[in-house]
C-alpha cells in the first residue's frame, strides 16, 4: 500500500493563532531592534497625536518607529519598499500584532 502524501492544504486557517516569535531566531535583529526602541522616549510623539480627532486612528508610535529603525537597518528607506516588505518578509510581521490587516501608508 502506498505511504502517500502529506495534507497539503494551503487554505486552511491557523487551528491556533501563532506566536510570531517562533518563527525567527532569538538573536534576530528585529528583536534587537525592538527592544532598542522599547527604550525610546516617545512621549512627544505622544503628546502631539494623542488628542487628535479627524480621520483614522493612527498607528501606535512605538509600532512605525520599530519598523522605521528596522527598515533603516535593512537597507530599506522609502516608504512604499517598507510597506511591502510588511507583506512578504517574516520579519517585518513580527513587528506587528497577529491581527490579520492588509497594511497601506495611507491607513495610519
Amino acid at each position: 500500500m502506498p505511504k502517500g502524501y502529506r495534507p497539503y492544504l494551503p487554505h486552511q486557517d491557523f487551528l491556533m493563532p501563532p506566536s510570531l516569535r517562533e518563527w525567527l531566531p532569538e538573536d534576530h535583529l528585529v528583536y534587537f531592534v525592538s527592544d532598542v526602541v522599547e527604550q525610546l522616549d516617545l512621549s512627544a510623539i505622544h503628546a502631539y497625536y494623542g488628542d487628535e480627532k479627524r480621520g483614522q486612528p493612527p498607528y501606535d508610535p512605538l509600532l512605525m518607529t520599530k519598523l522605521l529603525v528596522y527598515g533603516y537597518c535593512t537597507g530599506v528607506f522609502s516608504s512604499r519598499k517598507i510597506q511591502k516588505r510588511i507583506q512578504e518578509d517574516i520579519g517585518y510581521l513580527c513587528r506587528l500584532t497577529t491581527r490579520r490587516r492588509r497594511w497601506s501608508r495611507s491607513s495610519g
